[in-house]
């Protein structure tokens, strides 16, 4: 019997440090996988919205705040803030510089942040690579329409004939996008300021009162619906990396570049329409919890009761895993000199 109890012993005593360390190597996984769900019970994900109340940031900042609790371990609540100002820098400074960096700030900011940066535009407090992006819930193409009337009809005819185009503020897109191509390619858009925003200058077009109007795709759809039904507008070039799917045939602003340095400009303005509408979160953050967010965005555009709400508001929804997002504006962090200074002609920073 003692030598039996004996052998058991010894047999224990060669199994034990092989079971401990299979323990060990297990230890972190199931920590790893409580810690998540520990840290976001009861916690809530503050969306900081870089622009006022209603328009379609602030919609689907606030669709976001409704529905990713449920996906983050621990479901967490979601409360929407918004915080404009400075074109929504306010916004950036504060996630990048004074905002918890622990997994429980979300935000949407200016899709031209990255640019902005770069260019060292004012008030700039923040690295826009250093963000950790979380996802993309749609790009933001933008295109410059006429009316039929006119006697432009396409891009090329605009090289040819000025073409009066209602806009806002020479800061804006509305404005950027037609100046790049006057200044890269020669068109001749001649730029009406002063409209209050889109909504005053497509009804100025309507009226007459200008030949057209560049803005986002999405704005044109809900604005002028009756005018692409009817075909009294024309559109004649879109602002995007790659031809938007429901606009096959009209040519992107990077397809009309001449040279390599054309196109690599016009690349660097399109990047903010791909960037688009998306979720962002704070530098310096547990990286174990950015891939819960990421993943928790993932599984959000793809729930029933998200997509939903999607099509009640009538909006767009173009996903980008944050993974992709974070290369695309990568990209902008690693734009030559000689084209950034290219850029830094056109953009204005003021």
């Amino acid at each position: 019997m003692g030598l039996q109890l004996s052998a058991r012993a010894a047999s224990l005593r060669s199994i034990l440090p092989g079971a401990v360390a299979a323990v060990l190597l297990l230890a972190p996984t199931i920590a790893h996988a409580q810690s998540l769900e520990a840290f976001y019970r009861g916690k809530t994900i503050n969306v900081i919205i870089g622009y006022p109340p209603a328009g379609a940031n602030d919609l689907y900042a606030r669709l976001v705040a409704r529905h990713i609790g449920k996906h983050i371990p621990g479901n967490p609540s979601g409360v929407a803030r918004n915080m404009p100002g400075g074109g929504s820098l306010v916004a950036a400074n504060h996630i990048f510089n004074v905002a918890p960096k622990d997994g429980t700030v979300l935000g949407l900011i200016v899709p031209t942040a990255p640019l902005e940066e770069r260019l060292g535009a004012t008030n700039v407090r923040f690295k826009a690579a250093q963000f950790n992006w979380i996802g993309r819930l749609a790009p933001t193409p933008n295109v410059t329409f006429m009316n039929a009337s006119a006697k432009v009809k396409t891009i090329k005819d605009a090289m040819e004939y000025e073409a009066v185009l209602g806009a806002t503020g020479r800061s804006s897109t509305v404005a950027i996008y037609p100046t790049m191509l006057n200044q890269l390619i020669g068109t001749k858009f001649k730029l009406v300021m002063g409209y209050a925003g889109s909504a005053e200058a497509m009804l100025a077009a309507e009226r007459g009162e200008v030949e057209g109007h560049s803005t986002t795709w999405e704005g044109v759809k809900s604005r002028a619906e009756r005018q692409l039904k009817e075909k009294t507008i024309n559109l004649i070039v879109q602002y995007g990396l790659t031809r938007h799917p429901e606009l096959p045939d009209i040519p992107t602003a990077v397809e009309l570049g001449r040279t390599p340095e054309e196109v690599a400009a016009m690349r660097v303005f399109a990047n903010a329409s791909e960037v688009g509408r998306f979720m962002l979160s704070t530098p310096d953050t547990p990286p174990e919890r950015i891939q819960a967010l990421r993943r928790a965005f993932d599984a959000m555009i793809k729930d029933a009761d998200f997509l939903a709400d999607i099509r009640a508001a009538r909006v767009d929804l173009g996903p980008l895993r944050g993974e992709e997002l974070q290369q695309l504006v990568q990209e902008v962090s690693n734009v030559p000199p000689a084209i950034l200074e290219k850029v830094k002609g056109l953009y204005p920073l003021e």
